[in-house]
C-alpha cells in the first residue's frame, strides 16, 4: 500500500523503511527547481571563432559597399554650359559623333565618318552639341547633332538634317536647346528661314514655332566657285516624264512559224512602274495629322518652315 502526503515544505521524494514500501510524495507550492548535477550536464564547446553574431539596430537599415566597388554615376549636363561648334573643327569627336548618329540610323560606320567629314563653312555643315566633361583633362561629351544644308533657288534658307539628341537625355529639354542653338548659329550668318521633316515630331517642332509648308531641295554641296547659273540649272523637282504607251501589237503583222501557222500573241506588257512618287498638285496639306509627302521608303512626312 503506497500512501501520498500533501506538505507546505519543498518538494521531497522520501522512500520510507516500512517493511510495506509505502512511497511518500511531498509536494510544496514553491516554484519547482530541476537541477542537473554539472558531472552529469553536456558540454558542446564552440569554436569562439565559428560564433555567428547578429546585431539589429533599431534605426534605419543601411546598404553600404565598398567604395572601391561602387559604380560612378555621370552628372547629367548643364544646359547653361552647352556649346554649338562644328564638326570639321573638333575632327577628335568624329568617332563620338558618328556612334551618335548611327544609335538612331544604323549605318556603315565608314559610310557615316565620309559624310560627317564632308562638313565645312560653305555648307553643308554638321553642327554638335557639347557638353564639357566632368573631367577636365577629358573630351566633351557629344549631347546632340543637326546637319545644315543650303536651299536651291532661296539664298536665305537652310534645309535642317538628321536632328538627333543622345537617348540617356531625350526628355530634357536639350533638343529644344539645339534648335534654339541652330537659329542663332543660321541668324548670324544672314539666313533668315529653316527648313525641315518629320514624321513623328510634328508637335514638337510646332511648339518651337515651325509651321507646315512646302517642300524644297537641298544642296549636297557648294562652292564658291560655282556660278549660281550653274546652280540654278539643276531641276527643283523631277522632271516631267512623257506619257508611256503601250506599242500597237495589232497593227504588226502576225509572226509565222516554219510552217506557216501564226504563232500565238505574247503576254500583255505590265504596267509602267515608277521608282518615284508622283510630285503632289495644289496647296501642302495643313493638318498636323495628314500629308500628301512621302519619302522614298513611302513614309508620310510633313515638310516645316519657320522664319528666324
Amino acid at each position: 500500500m503506497q500512501e501520498l502526503t500533501l506538505s507546505p515544505g519543498p518538494a521531497k521524494l522520501t522512500p520510507t523503511l516500512d517493511p510495506t514500501h509505502r512511497m511518500e510524495l511531498i509536494l510544496s507550492t514553491s516554484p519547482a527547481e530541476l537541477t542537473l548535477d554539472p558531472a552529469c550536464q553536456p558540454k558542446l564547446p564552440l569554436d569562439s571563432t565559428c560564433q555567428p553574431e547578429m546585431t539589429f539596430n533599431p534605426g534605419p537599415a543601411e546598404l553600404t559597399m565598398d567604395p572601391e566597388h561602387q559604380p560612378e554615376e555621370t552628372p547629367a549636363p548643364s544646359l547653361a554650359e552647352l556649346t554649338l561648334e562644328p564638326v570639321h573643327r573638333r575632327p577628335e569627336l568624329l568617332d563620338a559623333c558618328a556612334d551618335l548618329i548611327n544609335d538612331q540610323w544604323p549605318r556603315s560606320r565608314a559610310s557615316r565618318l565620309h559624310s560627317l567629314g564632308q562638313s565645312s563653312d560653305a555648307f553643308p555643315l554638321c553642327l554638335m552639341l557639347l557638353s564639357p566633361h566632368p573631367t577636365s583633362e577629358a573630351a566633351p561629351i557629344v549631347v546632340g547633332h543637326a546637319r545644315l544644308s543650303r536651299v536651291l533657288n532661296q539664298p536665305q534658307s537652310l534645309l535642317v538634317e538628321t536632328v538627333v539628341v543622345a537617348r540617356a537625355l531625350r526628355g530634357r529639354g536639350f533638343g529644344r536647346c539645339l534648335m534654339e542653338g541652330l537659329e542663332v548659329f543660321a541668324r548670324a550668318r544672314g539666313f533668315r528661314k529653316l527648313h525641315l521633316t518629320t514624321h513623328d515630331q510634328v508637335h514638337f517642332y510646332t511648339h518651337l514655332g515651325y509651321q507646315l509648308g512646302k517642300p524644297v531641295q537641298g544642296l549636297v554641296f557648294t562652292s564658291r566657285w560655282l556660278p549660281a547659273t550653274l546652280l540654278n540649272a539643276f531641276p527643283t523637282g523631277p522632271s516631267p516624264r512623257p506619257p508611256w504607251k503601250a506599242p500597237n501589237l495589232t497593227a504588226q503583222a502576225a509572226p509565222r512559224g516554219p510552217k506557216g501557222l501564226p504563232l500565238p500573241p505574247p503576254p500583255p506588257l505590265p504596267e509602267c512602274l515608277t521608282t518615284s512618287p508622283p510630285v503632289p498638285s495644289g496647296p501642302p496639306s495643313k493638318s498636323l495629322l495628314e500629308t500628301q509627302y512621302q519619302n522614298v521608303r513611302g513614309r508620310p512626312i510633313f515638310w516645316m518652315e519657320k522664319d528666324i
